[in-house]
Protein backbone atom coordinates (compact mmCIF):
# COMPACT_ATOMS: atom_id res chain seq x y z
CA UNK A 1 0.00 0.00 0.00
CA UNK A 2 2.74 2.52 0.88
CA UNK A 3 4.68 1.83 -2.41
CA UNK A 4 1.16 2.18 -4.20
CA UNK A 5 0.65 5.85 -2.66
CA UNK A 6 4.06 7.16 -3.30
CA UNK A 7 3.72 6.35 -6.82
CA UNK A 8 1.20 8.08 -7.21
CA UNK A 9 2.50 11.21 -6.43
CA UNK A 10 4.42 13.35 -7.87
CA UNK A 11 7.84 14.00 -7.84
CA UNK A 12 9.65 16.93 -9.21
CA UNK A 13 12.72 17.93 -11.18
CA UNK A 14 14.87 20.07 -12.96
CA UNK A 15 15.57 20.10 -16.58
CA UNK A 16 17.99 21.81 -19.25
CA UNK A 17 15.59 23.70 -21.57
CA UNK A 18 18.67 25.78 -23.48
CA UNK A 19 21.60 25.60 -23.89
CA UNK A 20 23.07 29.26 -21.94
CA UNK A 21 24.63 31.77 -24.64
CA UNK A 22 27.48 33.05 -21.81
CA UNK A 23 26.10 33.40 -18.41
CA UNK A 24 22.98 30.88 -17.91
CA UNK A 25 19.44 32.03 -17.40
CA UNK A 26 16.48 31.29 -15.11
CA UNK A 27 14.86 30.50 -18.74
CA UNK A 28 17.65 27.67 -19.57
CA UNK A 29 16.24 25.47 -16.90
CA UNK A 30 12.30 23.76 -16.37
CA UNK A 31 11.02 22.22 -13.43
CA UNK A 32 8.99 19.79 -14.15
CA UNK A 33 6.53 17.32 -11.82
CA UNK A 34 6.69 13.78 -12.66
CA UNK A 35 5.04 10.39 -11.35
CA UNK A 36 7.41 8.62 -8.30
CA UNK A 37 9.18 5.69 -10.12
CA UNK A 38 8.41 2.24 -8.80
CA UNK A 39 11.90 0.21 -7.39
CA UNK A 40 12.45 -3.23 -9.31
CA UNK A 41 14.65 -5.82 -8.40
CA UNK A 42 17.91 -4.67 -7.21
CA UNK A 43 17.26 -0.63 -7.27
CA UNK A 44 15.97 1.49 -4.68
CA UNK A 45 13.77 4.00 -4.86
CA UNK A 46 15.55 7.70 -2.84
CA UNK A 47 14.32 10.77 -1.52
CA UNK A 48 16.59 13.63 -2.18
CA UNK A 49 17.25 15.29 1.01
CA UNK A 50 20.40 17.57 -0.15
CA UNK A 51 21.07 18.65 -3.57
CA UNK A 52 24.77 19.19 -3.82
CA UNK A 53 25.89 22.59 -6.73
CA UNK A 54 28.83 23.18 -7.78
CA UNK A 55 30.80 24.56 -10.45
CA UNK A 56 31.57 21.87 -13.20
CA UNK A 57 27.60 22.20 -13.72
CA UNK A 58 28.11 24.80 -16.02
CA UNK A 59 30.29 22.77 -18.50
CA UNK A 60 28.15 20.41 -17.94
CA UNK A 61 24.70 22.88 -19.91
CA UNK A 62 27.23 22.89 -23.05
CA UNK A 63 27.15 21.01 -26.01
CA UNK A 64 31.20 20.22 -26.40
CA UNK A 65 33.37 17.19 -25.76
CA UNK A 66 34.75 17.21 -22.35
CA UNK A 67 35.72 14.89 -19.97
CA UNK A 68 32.08 14.20 -19.16
CA UNK A 69 28.72 14.29 -21.58
CA UNK A 70 27.00 17.18 -21.25
CA UNK A 71 23.44 17.01 -20.36
CA UNK A 72 21.17 16.63 -23.13
CA UNK A 73 18.08 19.31 -23.89
CA UNK A 74 15.35 17.89 -21.77
CA UNK A 75 17.64 15.95 -19.56
CA UNK A 76 17.46 16.07 -15.70
CA UNK A 77 20.94 18.65 -14.68
CA UNK A 78 23.06 16.00 -13.21
CA UNK A 79 24.26 16.59 -9.69
CA UNK A 80 25.27 14.52 -6.62
CA UNK A 81 22.89 14.55 -3.50
CA UNK A 82 22.59 12.76 0.39
CA UNK A 83 19.28 11.07 -0.10
CA UNK A 84 17.28 8.75 1.87
CA UNK A 85 16.49 4.97 0.87
CA UNK A 86 12.30 4.86 1.20
CA UNK A 87 11.56 1.40 -0.22
CA UNK A 88 14.81 -1.19 -1.24
CA UNK A 89 14.75 -4.16 -3.48
CA UNK A 90 18.20 -4.37 -3.14
CA UNK A 91 19.92 -6.49 -0.53
CA UNK A 92 22.67 -4.11 0.27
CA UNK A 93 20.51 -1.17 1.60
CA UNK A 94 17.51 -1.00 3.85
CA UNK A 95 14.89 1.48 3.97
CA UNK A 96 15.92 4.57 6.37
CA UNK A 97 19.67 4.19 5.13
CA UNK A 98 21.20 7.82 4.19
CA UNK A 99 23.12 7.65 0.80
CA UNK A 100 25.41 9.89 -1.09
CA UNK A 101 23.91 9.09 -4.62
CA UNK A 102 24.27 10.36 -8.29
CA UNK A 103 20.57 12.07 -8.72
CA UNK A 104 20.87 15.03 -10.67
CA UNK A 105 18.26 17.56 -9.86
CA UNK A 106 15.43 15.99 -8.60
CA UNK A 107 13.32 15.23 -5.47
CA UNK A 108 13.17 10.92 -6.02
CA UNK A 109 15.21 8.96 -8.04
CA UNK A 110 15.68 4.97 -8.79
CA UNK A 111 19.41 3.67 -8.34
CA UNK A 112 21.31 0.10 -8.58
CA UNK A 113 24.53 2.21 -8.60
CA UNK A 114 27.37 0.23 -6.90
CA UNK A 115 28.93 3.40 -6.31
CA UNK A 116 26.39 4.37 -3.57
CA UNK A 117 27.92 5.72 -0.51
CA UNK A 118 26.43 4.75 2.84
CA UNK A 119 26.81 7.87 5.29
CA UNK A 120 26.50 8.01 9.17
CA UNK A 121 25.41 11.41 10.55
CA UNK A 122 27.27 9.59 14.01
CA UNK A 123 30.04 10.21 12.21
CA UNK A 124 29.58 13.56 10.70
CA UNK A 125 26.92 15.91 9.23
CA UNK A 126 25.63 14.05 6.10
CA UNK A 127 25.53 17.36 3.97
CA UNK A 128 29.65 16.88 4.46
CA UNK A 129 29.72 14.03 1.78
CA UNK A 130 28.88 17.17 -0.56
CA UNK A 131 31.67 19.18 0.78
CA UNK A 132 34.79 18.85 2.69
CA UNK A 133 34.07 14.91 2.85
CA UNK A 134 33.03 14.40 -0.76
CA UNK A 135 34.12 15.71 -4.38
CA UNK A 136 34.89 19.20 -3.58
CA UNK A 137 37.48 18.45 -0.22
CA UNK A 138 38.79 14.87 -2.18
CA UNK A 139 39.57 17.62 -4.95
CA UNK A 140 41.24 19.81 -2.88
CA UNK A 141 42.64 16.87 -1.07
CA UNK A 142 44.54 14.67 -4.12
CA UNK A 143 45.48 17.88 -6.03
CA UNK A 144 47.64 19.23 -3.07
CA UNK A 145 49.03 16.06 -2.21
CA UNK A 146 49.68 14.27 -5.61
CA UNK A 147 50.38 17.34 -7.84
CA UNK A 148 51.14 20.28 -5.42
CA UNK A 149 53.09 18.12 -2.94
CA UNK A 150 53.71 21.18 -0.47
CA UNK A 151 56.84 21.19 1.95
CA UNK A 152 57.98 22.48 5.07
CA UNK A 153 58.50 26.74 4.66
CA UNK A 154 56.93 26.81 0.85
CA UNK A 155 54.58 29.11 0.06
CA UNK A 156 51.13 27.40 -1.21
CA UNK A 157 48.63 30.08 -2.78
CA UNK A 158 45.08 29.38 -3.39
CA UNK A 159 42.17 31.18 -5.17
CA UNK A 160 38.62 30.96 -4.13
CA UNK A 161 39.63 29.94 -0.82
CA UNK A 162 36.55 30.81 0.98
CA UNK A 163 34.57 27.97 -0.89
CA UNK A 164 34.52 24.02 -0.66
CA UNK A 165 37.81 23.47 -2.76
CA UNK A 166 40.35 26.36 -1.94
CA UNK A 167 39.38 26.56 2.09
CA UNK A 168 40.61 22.50 2.46
CA UNK A 169 43.42 23.18 0.15
CA UNK A 170 44.58 26.20 2.44
CA UNK A 171 44.22 23.87 5.61
CA UNK A 172 46.19 20.79 4.41
CA UNK A 173 49.08 22.97 2.95
CA UNK A 174 49.17 24.62 7.00
CA UNK A 175 49.17 20.91 8.24
CA UNK A 176 52.01 20.26 5.85
CA UNK A 177 53.61 23.25 7.23
CA UNK A 178 53.64 25.10 4.41
CA UNK A 179 53.01 29.21 4.22
CA UNK A 180 49.01 29.17 2.98
CA UNK A 181 47.75 32.69 1.37
CA UNK A 182 44.13 31.94 0.27
CA UNK A 183 42.77 34.58 -2.46
CA UNK A 184 39.01 35.29 -1.87
CA UNK A 185 36.38 38.13 -3.28
CA UNK A 186 35.46 40.51 -0.59
CA UNK A 187 36.57 41.64 3.38
CA UNK A 188 33.75 39.19 4.61
CA UNK A 189 35.63 35.96 3.09
CA UNK A 190 39.15 37.17 3.32
CA UNK A 191 38.12 37.85 7.10
CA UNK A 192 36.86 34.09 7.34
CA UNK A 193 40.22 32.93 5.60
CA UNK A 194 42.48 34.87 7.84
CA UNK A 195 40.32 34.08 11.15
CA UNK A 196 38.49 31.05 10.73
CA UNK A 197 40.68 28.98 8.24
CA UNK A 198 43.75 30.69 10.14
CA UNK A 199 45.45 30.75 6.68
CA UNK A 200 48.89 33.51 7.01
CA UNK A 201 47.47 35.89 4.65
CA UNK A 202 44.20 36.70 3.10
CA UNK A 203 44.28 38.71 -0.08
CA UNK A 204 40.98 40.55 -2.09
CA UNK A 205 41.06 39.77 -5.56
CA UNK A 206 38.83 43.13 -5.79
CA UNK A 207 41.52 45.11 -4.74
CA UNK A 208 42.36 47.55 -7.60
CA UNK A 209 45.98 46.88 -6.25
CA UNK A 210 45.35 42.97 -5.91
CA UNK A 211 48.89 42.27 -7.72
CA UNK A 212 50.67 44.36 -5.52
CA UNK A 213 49.09 42.77 -2.38
CA UNK A 214 49.70 39.02 -3.64
CA UNK A 215 53.68 40.21 -3.95
CA UNK A 216 53.85 41.56 -0.75
CA UNK A 217 52.21 38.53 0.87
CA UNK A 218 54.57 36.17 -0.80
CA UNK A 219 58.00 37.35 -0.70
CA UNK A 220 59.99 34.32 -1.13
CA UNK A 221 57.67 33.62 -4.14
CA UNK A 222 55.05 31.04 -4.39
CA UNK A 223 56.10 27.14 -4.64
CA UNK A 224 52.49 25.74 -5.29
CA UNK A 225 49.74 27.67 -7.16
CA UNK A 226 46.23 25.50 -6.72
CA UNK A 227 44.06 27.06 -9.95
CA UNK A 228 40.44 26.68 -9.60
CA UNK A 229 39.91 30.43 -11.34
CA UNK A 230 41.98 31.67 -13.80
CA UNK A 231 41.93 34.90 -15.74
CA UNK A 232 43.20 38.20 -14.15
CA UNK A 233 44.18 36.17 -10.53
CA UNK A 234 46.52 33.44 -13.11
CA UNK A 235 48.12 36.44 -14.30
CA UNK A 236 49.02 37.95 -10.89
CA UNK A 237 50.36 34.67 -9.50
CA UNK A 238 52.14 33.68 -12.87
CA UNK A 239 55.12 35.94 -12.46
CA UNK A 240 55.15 35.05 -8.62
CA UNK A 241 55.66 31.34 -9.36
CA UNK A 242 59.59 30.28 -8.57
CA UNK A 243 61.58 27.66 -10.39
CA UNK A 244 59.95 23.86 -10.02
CA UNK A 245 56.66 25.52 -8.93
CA UNK A 246 53.97 23.20 -9.31
CA UNK A 247 50.58 24.34 -10.46
CA UNK A 248 47.25 21.69 -9.71
CA UNK A 249 44.91 22.75 -12.34
CA UNK A 250 41.18 21.60 -10.87
CA UNK A 251 39.24 24.71 -12.37
CA UNK A 252 38.73 27.57 -14.21
CA UNK A 253 35.56 29.11 -12.93
CA UNK A 254 36.33 32.82 -13.95
CA UNK A 255 35.90 31.59 -17.63
CA UNK A 256 32.98 29.26 -17.41
CA UNK A 257 30.42 31.41 -18.68
CA UNK A 258 32.78 32.25 -21.53
CA UNK A 259 31.40 36.05 -21.37
CA UNK A 260 34.80 37.73 -20.46
CA UNK A 261 36.23 39.91 -23.92
CA UNK A 262 39.46 40.69 -21.92
CA UNK A 263 41.97 43.32 -23.77
CA UNK A 264 42.97 41.28 -26.47
CA UNK A 265 45.66 40.76 -25.32
CA UNK A 266 47.78 36.96 -26.33
CA UNK A 267 49.16 36.06 -22.92
CA UNK A 268 50.19 32.33 -23.91
CA UNK A 269 52.99 32.77 -25.61
CA UNK A 270 54.41 34.52 -22.09
CA UNK A 271 52.68 31.94 -20.08
CA UNK A 272 54.57 28.83 -22.14
CA UNK A 273 58.02 30.78 -21.53
CA UNK A 274 57.56 30.55 -17.44
CA UNK A 275 57.04 27.13 -17.69
CA UNK A 276 59.51 26.78 -19.71
CA UNK A 277 62.61 28.78 -17.58
CA UNK A 278 61.45 28.16 -14.41
CA UNK A 279 60.60 24.25 -14.90
CA UNK A 280 56.91 24.62 -13.86
CA UNK A 281 54.67 21.45 -13.67
CA UNK A 282 51.11 22.57 -14.68
CA UNK A 283 48.70 19.38 -14.06
CA UNK A 284 44.91 19.79 -15.14
CA UNK A 285 43.31 16.55 -12.91
CA UNK A 286 39.84 15.32 -12.38
CA UNK A 287 39.59 14.07 -9.04
CA UNK A 288 38.35 10.87 -9.39
CA UNK A 289 41.95 9.99 -11.42
CA UNK A 290 42.79 9.78 -7.26
CA UNK A 291 40.41 7.94 -6.11
CA UNK A 292 41.56 3.99 -6.31
CA UNK A 293 44.51 5.09 -4.40
CA UNK A 294 44.19 8.10 -2.20
CA UNK A 295 40.60 8.19 -0.93
CA UNK A 296 40.62 6.04 1.91
CA UNK A 297 43.09 7.94 3.36
CA UNK A 298 41.52 10.80 2.14
CA UNK A 299 38.42 10.00 4.33
CA UNK A 300 40.47 9.24 7.35
CA UNK A 301 43.00 12.23 7.46
CA UNK A 302 40.04 14.85 6.59
CA UNK A 303 37.78 12.74 9.02
CA UNK A 304 39.90 12.92 12.00
CA UNK A 305 41.29 16.36 11.05
CA UNK A 306 37.08 17.82 11.21
CA UNK A 307 36.40 15.60 14.26
CA UNK A 308 39.83 17.01 16.83
CA UNK A 309 38.85 20.72 15.29
CA UNK A 310 42.14 21.25 12.71
CA UNK A 311 40.20 21.53 9.81
CA UNK A 312 37.07 23.81 9.73
CA UNK A 313 34.24 24.32 6.79
CA UNK A 314 31.16 26.04 5.93
CA UNK A 315 28.03 25.39 4.31
CA UNK A 316 25.50 27.73 2.45
CA UNK A 317 21.97 26.53 2.28
CA UNK A 318 19.30 27.32 -0.32
CA UNK A 319 15.99 26.20 0.56
CA UNK A 320 14.13 24.50 -2.58
CA UNK A 321 14.64 22.75 -5.22
CA UNK A 322 13.06 25.20 -8.03
CA UNK A 323 15.65 28.01 -6.52
CA UNK A 324 18.78 25.86 -7.51
CA UNK A 325 19.01 27.25 -10.81
CA UNK A 326 19.20 31.02 -9.24
CA UNK A 327 21.83 30.05 -6.32
CA UNK A 328 23.66 28.41 -9.82
CA UNK A 329 23.76 31.41 -11.79
CA UNK A 330 25.23 33.70 -8.01
CA UNK A 331 27.33 30.36 -7.43
CA UNK A 332 29.23 31.26 -10.88
CA UNK A 333 29.95 35.34 -10.06
CA UNK A 334 30.60 34.47 -6.55
CA UNK A 335 28.21 35.04 -4.21
CA UNK A 336 27.89 32.21 -2.61
CA UNK A 337 29.84 31.39 0.53
CA UNK A 338 31.11 27.68 1.35
CA UNK A 339 29.61 24.73 0.15
CA UNK A 340 26.51 25.40 -1.78
CA UNK A 341 23.89 23.27 -0.89
CA UNK A 342 19.78 22.96 -1.87
CA UNK A 343 17.81 21.79 0.79
CA UNK A 344 15.63 19.66 -1.19
CA UNK A 345 13.28 17.77 1.39
CA UNK A 346 13.19 16.11 4.37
Amino acid sequence: MEVAVMTAAKARQIVLAARPQGRPKLSDFRLEETVIPTPGAGQVLLRVQYLSLDPYMRGRMDDRKSYATPVPLGGVMQGESVAKVIVSKHPGYSEGDIVLAQTGWRTHALSDRADLRKLDPAVAPVTTGLGVLGMPGFTAYGGLRVIGKPKPGETVVVAAASGPVGSLVGQLAKIAGARAVGIAGGTEKCAYVKDELRLDAAIDHRDSDFAAKLAAACPDGIDVYFENVGGAIWQAVLPLLNKFARVPVSGLIAQYNGVGKGDGTDRLPATMRQILSKSLTVRGFINNEFAAEHYPAFLREVGAGIAEGRIRYREDFVDGLENAPEALIGMLEGRNFGKLIVRVGA
